[in-house]
Protein backbone atom coordinates (compact mmCIF):
# COMPACT_ATOMS: atom_id res chain seq x y z
CA UNK A 1 0.00 0.00 0.00
CA UNK A 2 2.66 2.52 0.53
CA UNK A 3 4.26 1.70 -2.65
CA UNK A 4 1.21 2.66 -3.99
CA UNK A 5 0.71 6.11 -2.30
CA UNK A 6 4.38 6.76 -3.01
CA UNK A 7 3.92 5.78 -7.06
CA UNK A 8 0.57 7.99 -6.86
CA UNK A 9 2.58 11.17 -5.48
CA UNK A 10 5.40 10.72 -7.56
CA UNK A 11 2.81 11.06 -10.67
CA UNK A 12 1.27 13.84 -9.73
CA UNK A 13 4.12 15.58 -9.05
CA UNK A 14 5.47 14.59 -12.59
CA UNK A 15 2.39 15.64 -14.09
CA UNK A 16 2.60 19.06 -12.77
CA UNK A 17 6.35 19.83 -14.01
CA UNK A 18 4.99 18.81 -17.22
CA UNK A 19 2.85 21.08 -17.79
CA UNK A 20 4.93 24.00 -16.54
CA UNK A 21 6.87 25.59 -19.59
CA UNK A 22 10.11 27.41 -19.92
CA UNK A 23 9.85 30.44 -22.16
CA UNK A 24 13.14 32.26 -23.25
CA UNK A 25 13.39 36.04 -23.87
CA UNK A 26 16.98 37.54 -25.31
CA UNK A 27 18.12 40.60 -23.85
CA UNK A 28 19.93 42.25 -27.35
CA UNK A 29 21.37 45.33 -28.61
CA UNK A 30 20.13 44.94 -31.98
CA UNK A 31 16.89 42.51 -32.64
CA UNK A 32 14.11 42.68 -35.22
CA UNK A 33 12.30 45.52 -33.75
CA UNK A 34 14.88 47.73 -33.00
CA UNK A 35 17.87 49.01 -30.58
CA UNK A 36 17.71 47.87 -26.91
CA UNK A 37 14.91 44.91 -26.74
CA UNK A 38 13.88 42.11 -25.29
CA UNK A 39 12.94 39.65 -28.06
CA UNK A 40 10.15 38.22 -27.71
CA UNK A 41 9.13 41.18 -26.02
CA UNK A 42 5.75 39.80 -24.89
CA UNK A 43 5.23 36.47 -24.00
CA UNK A 44 1.69 34.71 -22.58
CA UNK A 45 2.08 31.94 -19.68
CA UNK A 46 0.87 29.93 -17.28
CA UNK A 47 1.17 30.33 -13.82
CA UNK A 48 4.13 27.73 -12.87
CA UNK A 49 5.98 28.83 -16.29
CA UNK A 50 9.75 29.76 -16.11
CA UNK A 51 10.81 32.50 -17.73
CA UNK A 52 14.92 32.58 -18.60
CA UNK A 53 16.70 35.85 -19.21
CA UNK A 54 19.64 35.26 -21.52
CA UNK A 55 21.73 38.72 -21.96
CA UNK A 56 22.89 37.79 -25.66
CA UNK A 57 24.75 41.07 -25.46
CA UNK A 58 26.45 42.92 -22.47
CA UNK A 59 25.05 45.52 -20.06
CA UNK A 60 21.81 44.25 -19.96
CA UNK A 61 19.39 43.27 -16.76
CA UNK A 62 15.51 42.10 -16.26
CA UNK A 63 13.88 44.35 -13.82
CA UNK A 64 9.94 44.45 -12.58
CA UNK A 65 8.47 48.00 -13.35
CA UNK A 66 6.78 49.38 -10.21
CA UNK A 67 3.13 49.34 -10.45
CA UNK A 68 2.99 46.42 -13.23
CA UNK A 69 2.85 43.24 -11.41
CA UNK A 70 -0.02 41.11 -10.11
CA UNK A 71 -0.17 41.52 -6.56
CA UNK A 72 1.49 39.35 -3.58
CA UNK A 73 4.77 39.35 -6.90
CA UNK A 74 8.04 40.79 -4.75
CA UNK A 75 9.59 43.22 -6.48
CA UNK A 76 13.00 41.99 -8.27
CA UNK A 77 16.14 42.88 -10.34
CA UNK A 78 18.78 40.78 -11.71
CA UNK A 79 22.57 41.59 -12.27
CA UNK A 80 23.91 43.03 -15.33
CA UNK A 81 25.00 40.63 -17.83
CA UNK A 82 23.78 37.82 -15.69
CA UNK A 83 21.27 35.04 -17.13
CA UNK A 84 18.12 34.91 -14.23
CA UNK A 85 15.30 32.67 -14.48
CA UNK A 86 11.96 34.13 -12.88
CA UNK A 87 8.77 31.57 -12.28
CA UNK A 88 5.88 33.26 -13.11
CA UNK A 89 3.60 32.25 -9.92
CA UNK A 90 0.36 34.97 -9.79
CA UNK A 91 -2.00 35.29 -12.70
CA UNK A 92 -1.70 38.63 -14.34
CA UNK A 93 0.89 41.38 -15.76
CA UNK A 94 4.78 41.47 -15.24
CA UNK A 95 6.13 44.66 -16.85
CA UNK A 96 9.74 44.53 -17.24
CA UNK A 97 12.55 46.71 -17.70
CA UNK A 98 16.06 46.69 -18.48
CA UNK A 99 17.49 49.44 -16.19
CA UNK A 100 20.43 50.70 -18.07
CA UNK A 101 17.93 50.63 -21.19
CA UNK A 102 14.44 51.94 -20.29
CA UNK A 103 14.96 55.37 -21.25
CA UNK A 104 15.51 53.96 -24.54
CA UNK A 105 12.75 51.70 -24.50
CA UNK A 106 13.79 48.14 -23.37
CA UNK A 107 10.77 46.88 -21.69
CA UNK A 108 8.74 43.48 -22.06
CA UNK A 109 5.48 41.86 -20.78
CA UNK A 110 4.43 38.76 -19.55
CA UNK A 111 0.60 37.65 -19.54
CA UNK A 112 0.10 34.80 -17.10
CA UNK A 113 -3.18 33.31 -17.57
CA UNK A 114 -6.04 34.44 -19.37
CA UNK A 115 -7.90 36.75 -17.07
CA UNK A 116 -5.08 38.93 -15.66
CA UNK A 117 -6.82 41.30 -12.95
CA UNK A 118 -3.91 43.66 -12.94
CA UNK A 119 -4.50 45.44 -16.25
CA UNK A 120 -5.92 48.58 -15.67
CA UNK A 121 -3.17 49.28 -12.99
CA UNK A 122 -0.41 48.03 -15.67
CA UNK A 123 -1.33 50.31 -18.56
CA UNK A 124 -1.41 53.76 -16.01
CA UNK A 125 2.23 53.54 -15.27
CA UNK A 126 3.98 56.35 -16.62
CA UNK A 127 6.47 55.28 -18.96
CA UNK A 128 9.80 57.14 -20.81
CA UNK A 129 7.90 58.05 -24.63
CA UNK A 130 10.42 55.19 -26.13
CA UNK A 131 9.26 52.53 -23.68
CA UNK A 132 5.62 53.49 -23.20
CA UNK A 133 5.48 53.37 -27.74
CA UNK A 134 7.10 49.57 -26.73
CA UNK A 135 4.76 48.59 -24.30
CA UNK A 136 1.67 49.72 -25.60
CA UNK A 137 2.72 47.55 -28.77
CA UNK A 138 3.56 44.40 -26.09
CA UNK A 139 -0.16 44.71 -24.73
CA UNK A 140 -1.68 44.71 -28.26
CA UNK A 141 0.06 41.63 -29.54
CA UNK A 142 -0.96 40.04 -25.94
CA UNK A 143 -4.75 40.98 -26.80
CA UNK A 144 -4.57 39.48 -30.36
CA UNK A 145 -3.06 36.14 -28.63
Amino acid sequence: MKKLYVTVALTILAAGAAQAAEHTIKMMNKGESGNMVFEPAAVAALPGDTIRFIPTDKSHNVEGIKGMLPEGVKPFKSKVNEEYVLTVTEPGYYGLKCSPHFSMGMVALIRVGDTPSNLEAAEAVKLPAKAAERMKAAFETLAAQ
